[in-house]
């Protein structure tokens, strides 16, 4: 008898016994069984929406969704409970979003595509073991082929204070000067052709959004649309 038959029923004990210190569940609706179920995913599939954030932003903003319900829950999975699975869903849900401005004209045309992660304080990537909208960037863009690339030049300076809770005029006093380049842009980000999209995870106030639009143009890189995951 090979090893086939019983390799699989070791390899499907490991997984129950996984389910039961881990329970396996939906990251948007905690439906069991799945970790992104269908009715998730519909949501997901949505067009992007477009946002009017209260604080100007030097670019049209778009978002996968509506910050709320299993969008909602699915953002604070993957930032605050180590749902770190769920960056391949909204990977994918972000390159679809891409290609979708894309086809409508909403990102004008162009031989080359550079994703810049929205800044993130350096201790909250310590404690999340990495941060969580690069690694959504990371999964579009290989998604999106060898012409999309992701640029993780921004960061928020150490003394900032965590935005939840403030609002827009707060937001923005706190970010006024705090976001920093990590890195001078590469020549490609800059030259013709290159079409330039800032994301993040969620856009409230537009403030986090336009300090960041604001410290690329002061660097020569000019950002062409903002797309976040969800949209309050």
């Amino acid at each position: 008898m090979g090893l086939g038959g019983p390799a699989r029923a070791l390899r499907e004990v490991a997984a129950a016994v996984g389910d039961l210190a881990v329970p396996l569940v939906c990251g948007g609706c905690g439906r069991p069984g799945t970790s992104w179920c269908r009715a998730c995913a519909d949501r997901l599939r949505d067009a992007p929406r477009v946002l009017a954030p209260r604080v100007e932003v030097d670019a049209p903003a778009w978002a996968l969704g509506r910050y709320d319900g299993p969008l909602r829950a699915a953002v604070l999975a993957l930032k605050e409970h180590g749902r770190r699975d769920l960056a391949r869903t909204f990977g994918e849900g972000l390159a679809g979003a891409l290609m979708t401005l894309a086809q409508w004209g909403d990102l004008p045309a162009g031989r080359r595509l550079a994703v810049i992660p929205a800044p993130t304080r350096r201790s909250a990537a310590r404690r999340r073991g990495g941060d969580p909208v690069t690694a959504v960037a990371r999964v579009a863009v290989g998604l999106l082929g060898p012409r999309a690339a992701v640029l993780p030049l921004l960061a928020t300076a150490g003394l900032t204070r965590d935005s939840a809770g403030l609002g827009a005029g707060a937001r923005a006093s706190n970010l006024a000067g705090a976001i920093e380049l990590t890195r001078p842009p590469p020549d490609a980000v800059t030259a013709a052709g290159t079409v330039v999209v800032l994301v993040d995870d969620v856009l409230t106030t537009g403030a986090t959004a336009a300090a960041s639009t604001r410290r690329l143009a002061r660097a020569g890189v000019g950002v062409d649309a903002v797309v976040v995951l969800a949209g309050a």
